[in-house]
């Protein structure tokens, strides 16, 4: 318990410190805006032209506006973390919390409780919103894996979040990180997943986005997938707290 008091000040000061990032609060709200509010209207401009209008997989359909939204899922955690490099904000924050792991485990712990629940929420008005203008053509909660893919759904926005933090961690700028990671996950994966499809299933954003598909993969099926996509965040994350422990402020 008195390990665990110490903690909670530290908390709380993270906390204050995201909600005070208008750029970081704006990727935040964005995540919800762009992939809910992209899905209803993609749903309802082409959603009951016919049954396959929205892609081939009707469930990982469901989440066509998630392309665009795990770029502000993306931009919410490099912005998080990339705060601290700027204008000797590490500095500062270090001689509030000199211990560097309690320091960035509770920043990270913070931006992935947030991620977490707006991921989650997101999904769930993802898929319903989207499926209200889909007509003959919907689905419904309870149908075979759509559970899975609004709990999956919101996983993937929270682990896309923490890769791209623990990505800001070591490399110290969320331009970077940003600069490397849409092009991966809109071209590079896609490219990939072209010529080499077995392969492409265990990059970050294939395997996530199996929890969101009907059917499993050759290598992969949508808990691994989760998984596999976990160990890609975990890695950031771990490789973050490596440099900040390491590295001068």
């Amino acid at each position: 318990m008195s390990a665990a008091l110490p903690t909670l000040p530290v908390l709380h000061s993270e906390w204050i410190k995201l909600r005070s990032l208008r750029g970081t609060i704006g990727a935040y709200i964005a995540v919800f805006v762009a992939t809910a509010g992209i899905q209803a209207l993609t749903a309802a401009a082409i959603g009951q032209s016919d049954e396959g209008s929205m892609g081939d997989d009707r469930l990982l359909a469901a989440y066509y506006g998630l392309n665009f939204g795990q770029i502000a899922a993306m931009a919410f955690g490099a912005n998080a973390l990339s705060a601290e490099f700027h204008n000797g904000a590490l500095r500062t924050s270090l001689a509030a919390v000199p211990n560097r792991t309690r320091f960035y485990l509770s920043k990270m712990a913070v931006v992935g409780a947030l991620a977490f629940v707006m991921g989650q929420v997101t999904a769930l008005v993802t898929f319903v919103a989207g499926q209200s203008f889909m007509g003959p053509y919907a689905m419904e909660l309870g149908d075979p894996g759509t559970v899975r893919s609004v709990f999956g759904c919101g996983m993937y926005l929270t682990l896309m979040t923490l890769f791209a933090a623990g990505l800001t961690a070591v490399l110290r700028s969320a331009a970077v990180v940003l600069s490397l990671l849409i092009p991966f996950v809109l071209l590079v994966s896609f490219v990939i997943g072209a010529s080499a499809e077995g392969v492409a299933q265990l990059l970050p954003d294939r395997a996530g986005q199996m929890m969101m598909r009907m059917e499993a993969g050759d290598l992969v099926g949508p808990w691994t997938g989760l998984g596999v996509m976990a160990l890609w965040a975990a890695v950031a994350v771990i490789g973050g707290w490596v440099s900040v422990r390491r590295r001068d402020a």
